[in-house]
């Protein structure tokens, strides 16, 4: 197959001009030390070794070469733990794991060889299922001369099995025969040399409404195992006596690669990658890596390399804006981004920039009409990461022009000028202007349209926003506002003293609560969900711990900023001003709670009920290991009986009956008990499955339809 980057197809690349001040300067200036552009300098890199910084840079490099302590779950002996046997089997496998993706600091771990070792190859060549039988077009990037597509007729017709993140290279492994002596004849897999990251630039087209839907899931599922695991992960960073602290976020994705799960690897797409979303929100650099959006650990400039083209010719495909480099200038639709090099370790322009590496494949792509993919780094409060920043998606930009002019440094700086593609969605870090400017003054946009600065009447802990810029419909101010739901009397009956802690300053291991909890916590120390269980045990009023205790999350009460808003596609939703992290307290539904005879008599005037036993096991996925473990084994304790009530929400309600329904929610429920030990009448606590960014809306898998109605139960 020919290669439209062939070189007998390309022009000569154009010359840059550069100005004879410069010029003449770059005689008597030493060369420069090229360095790749990191976005942004965050506290890790004061920690580490250049050395260890080069490797971490490198997209080939092990993340093993980090000097991390591996223990995943403190110094605990088998002996000493107390709680369930399972559970312990548990951690050991993912203590394991983690051991394993740092055990060797010199060679790049082989996720193929690897991945066989541990899952099989099944699990290994294809750990999700496979997308819709309707083909995919898989198209190289078209070479432009002179703003024309010089061949738009050449296209890649193929069936992609997407993603694959197992076998990154078709020539990677070879099937060897084994010589007959006597038995049967059989087969050898044998790896001959380690699959370079990628070789080719394609593009995704034509990608219809089931696959965008399938690789949506696979991202959705992708990330939701990296979170699983980092969660973990900080169990034991808050087990340390001393100030040393792991990088769960590295630990997390190098489990991932060795075991072959990280996605986009076998070929570089340019363009969107399937499944992101315009707007995600990624709380690590190392997330970016996960899913393939941004290959470069470090560097600003992901591009595939003159050495893995086919062409000869590096040609960048993302780029991270930080906002951080005193010659960027970011206007949003426009930027203009300077390239890399000429930096020392304080990240100062010491000498002039030179037109190679990063800063060649961004001057290539310009001049094929190449876009690149645009991520900006962004300071936010509340975010997870230690340099208190995170990363946003917004969409595809074309490099318009390149020129070298002189920096404020006074030094050689090429220059990059962005322009975004018109017709995508708003950019995430637009929207996120628009919920601060909400958070600070709720009536900053359109103030007609906002029905309620609260429809829980100072109820909650924070104000719930009603908005409505469709229509007359004010339907949620008719309902009286629930903070908890309401049980019948019985339900306290089977309560009583002797059933708390005795716990003075906060739970501590070995606790009554954490051994009704199996022998661990269900949260670690920020209140984020270890991983979802049938039935949660907090403490209760029978507890001598504080309220700051660790193990009192839900019954706190609503933190974020939501707003109930109306929607075209869903009637009313739900949305939050605020970012709801992986695994954090959203809120509670509640409703008023009714036993099986009173809602069949209830049912005879209309169905406005909510069924808790037709919501679906979304808590399993949380947490759920099985992609990287063979063993894993989903927890069945504490286990509760089947739930035989409903829930009234046609009066009283709060703002969770808003949430709409979806087959790949991003909200789970989880069950829970604190104020009463009947463990036939939880709590519906609500939990986020994914990093939820502002204005996104919140949806709930409600499950099955109704047996005698034939209805989905959803309260609105």
């Amino acid at each position: 197959m020919n290669s439209l980057f062939s070189p007998e197809n390309l022009p000569p690349p154009p010359g840059i001009p550069i100005p004879a001040t410069i010029a003449a300067a770059s005689t008597t200036t030493p060369n420069p030390i090229l360095i790749p552009k990191l976005e942004p300098f965050d506290e890790w890199l004061n920690t580490h070794t250049p050395q260890q910084q080069q490797q971490s840079q490198d997209p080939n490099s092990s993340n093993g070469s980090l000097d991390l302590d591996l223990k995943l779950f403190g110094d605990e002996s088998p002996e000493d733990f107390s709680g369930d046997p399972n559970l312990l089997s548990d951690f050991n496998r993912l203590s394991q794991l983690f051991r394993t993706a740092f055990s060797n600091n010199n060679a790049v771990p082989d996720p193929i060889t690897q991945g066989i070792q541990q899952l099989g190859n099944d699990a290994v060549s294809n750990p999700f299922a496979k997308p819709p039988q309707n083909e995919t077009t898989v198209v190289p990037p078209p070479s432009f001369q002179n703003g024309t597509v010089s061949d738009p007729g050449m296209l890649l017709q193929q069936q992609q099995q997407y993603p694959n993140g197992a076998v990154s290279d078709p020539d990677s492994r070879a099937i060897v025969p084994v010589p007959e002596d006597g038995r049967s004849s059989s087969v050898a897999v044998t790896t001959p040399r380690q699959p370079r990251r990628c070789k080719e630039l394609v593009r995704l087209m034509d990608v219809g409404g089931p696959e965008q839907r399938h690789f949506r899931d696979v991202v959705r599922r992708t990330r939701m195992l990296y979170d699983s695991l980092r969660v973990l992960a900080t169990v034991e960073d808050e087990g340390r006596v001393d100030a040393r602290r792991g990088r769960s976020d590295l630990r997390a994705s190098a489990v991932m690669r060795n075991c072959g799960l990280w996605l986009n690897r076998d070929k570089r797409i340019v363009g969107a990658i399937p499944g992101v979303c315009i707007g995600d929100v990624f709380l690590y650099r190392m997330e970016l890596c996960v899913v393939g959006l941004h290959g470069q650990p470090q560097a600003g400039i992901d591009y595939l390399p003159a050495s893995m083209s086919s062409n000869g010719e590096p040609i960048a495909t993302s780029v991270i804006v930080s906002g951080g480099y005193e010659d960027d200038v970011d206007e949003g639709d426009v930027i203009i981004y300077s390239g890399h090099g000429g930096q020392d370790k304080h990240s100062r322009q010491v000498f002039h920039q030179k037109l190679e590496g990063g800063n060649l494949a961004m001057e290539r792509s310009m001049h094929y009409g190449i876009e690149v993919r645009v991520i900006r780094g962004v300071r936010y409060e509340g975010a997870a990461s230690a340099t208190g920043r995170l990363y946003v998606y917004d969409g595809l930009y074309r490099i318009h022009e390149c020129w070298f002019d002189v920096g404020k440094s006074g030094f050689g700086v090429y220059k990059y000028k962005l322009c975004r593609i018109d017709g995508q969605a708003k950019m995430g870090t637009v929207v996120m202007k628009e919920a601060l400017m909400l958070r600070k003054d709720p009536l900053s946009f359109k103030p007609m349209c906002c029905l309620s600065l609260d429809v829980s009447n100072r109820k909650e802990n924070v104000a719930i926003r009603l908005f409505n810029d469709i229509d007359r419909n004010y339907d949620p101010l008719q309902y009286e506002y629930l903070v908890k739901t309401n049980f019948p009397q019985f339900v306290f009956h089977q309560s009583g003293r002797g059933t708390g802690c005795e716990c003075v300053d906060g739970c501590v291991e070995g606790c009554f609560c954490a051994m009704k909890n199996g022998g661990d916590f269900p949260y670690n120390q920020s209140g984020i969900l270890l991983r979802g269980k049938p039935l949660v045990f907090e403490c209760g009023p029978f507890c001598h711990c504080p309220p700051h205790c660790r193990n009192r999350v839900t019954q706190k009460g609503l933190k974020n900023r939501l707003e109930v808003f109306r929607s075209r596609e869903t009637g009313w939703g739900v949305r939050s001003l605020d970012l709801i992290q992986a695994g954090a307290f959203i809120c509670e539904y509640t409703g008023v709670v009714l036993t099986r005879d009173q809602a069949q008599l209830l049912t005879m005037n209309g169905d406005s009920l909510i069924y808790p036993n037709r919501f679906t096991d979304r808590w399993a996925e949380w947490g759920d290991l099985s992609m990287i473990d063979s063993n894993y084994v989903r927890p069945s304790y504490p286990s509760i009986p089947p739930l035989d009530f409903a829930m009234d929400v046609s009066r009283m309600r709060n703002v969770a009956c808003y949430m709409s329904h979806s087959s790949t929610p991003n909200v789970l429920v989880q069950f829970v008990l604190y104020d009463h030990n009947n463990l036939m009448f939880p709590h519906l606590m609500l939990f986020a499955m994914e990093s939820i960014p502002p204005m996104r809306e919140l949806s709930l898998d409600y499950g099955v339809a109704d047996e005698w109605t034939g209805k989905l139960s959803i309260g609105n």
